[in-house]
């Protein structure tokens, strides 16, 4: 083994250590530590080896245990973080998107209430218009499912952003029907550089 893989895989090792020893911090009864939860167990290892979306294993292991950790006020649960956490960047990826600026707009969208709706029906993490399902034909999936709902909002973010060749200020301002005001941009930008942006 090289040098540098070596150093990497320390390094992943002394990751996946640290997020053991956050999870037993963060409220795992002493016997569940000495037992740990196979479903979690399966989770954590899914989510740490699945690299389909990032470059490689170390990159998915700095990413999810920092942005896991920063969430871990909004969603207690180790594992359903995890599993929001790699379907953001998987979305985020698809859509040519960075998944720190999906995580703000679901932080001001929603405070990632899953079945949160709004006053005018938006629906789900990225709060997407009922309509659209009917629009593509799709009438009988749910906003509240977390792929559905993600795939919709960053397809419909990406778009704005082609539209606003890349001004993501005006693709966010199209994404909240308020072109022409710098209120809601401002409200993700803030999320962005306060709570999600990347390392």
């Amino acid at each position: 083994m090289s040098g540098s893989r070596t150093l990497r895989y320390l390094a992943g090792t002394l990751l996946i250590t640290l997020l053991i020893v956050s999870l037993v911090a963060g409220g795992i009864s002493s016997a569940r530590a000495a037992s740990p939860d196979p479903h979690l167990r399966a989770a954590l290892k899914q989510a740490i080896e699945s690299t389909d979306s990032f470059a490689n294993r170390f990159d998915a292991e700095v990413w999810l245990m920092d942005m896991s950790s920063r969430l871990r006020n909004r969603i207690p649960d180790p594992g359903q973080r995890l599993h929001l956490l790699r379907l953001v960047h998987s979305e985020a990826r698809r859509a040519g998107l960075e998944p720190e600026w999906v995580l703000a707009v679901i932080d001001v969208e929603s405070g990632f209430n899953r079945f949160a709706i709004s006053s005018a029906g938006a629906r789900g993490l990225m709060q997407v218009m009922p309509f659209w399902l009917e629009a593509i034909g799709h009438p009988e999936d749910n906003l509240f499912h977390i792929q559905t709902n993600l795939r919709l909002g960053c397809t419909i973010l990406r778009y704005y952003l082609d539209q606003e060749h890349d001004d993501l200020a005006r693709a966010l301002a199209r994404y909240n029907g308020s072109l022409g005001s710098a209120r809601y941009p401002g409200l993700i930008f803030r999320a962005l550089a306060t709570r999600w942006f990347a390392q």
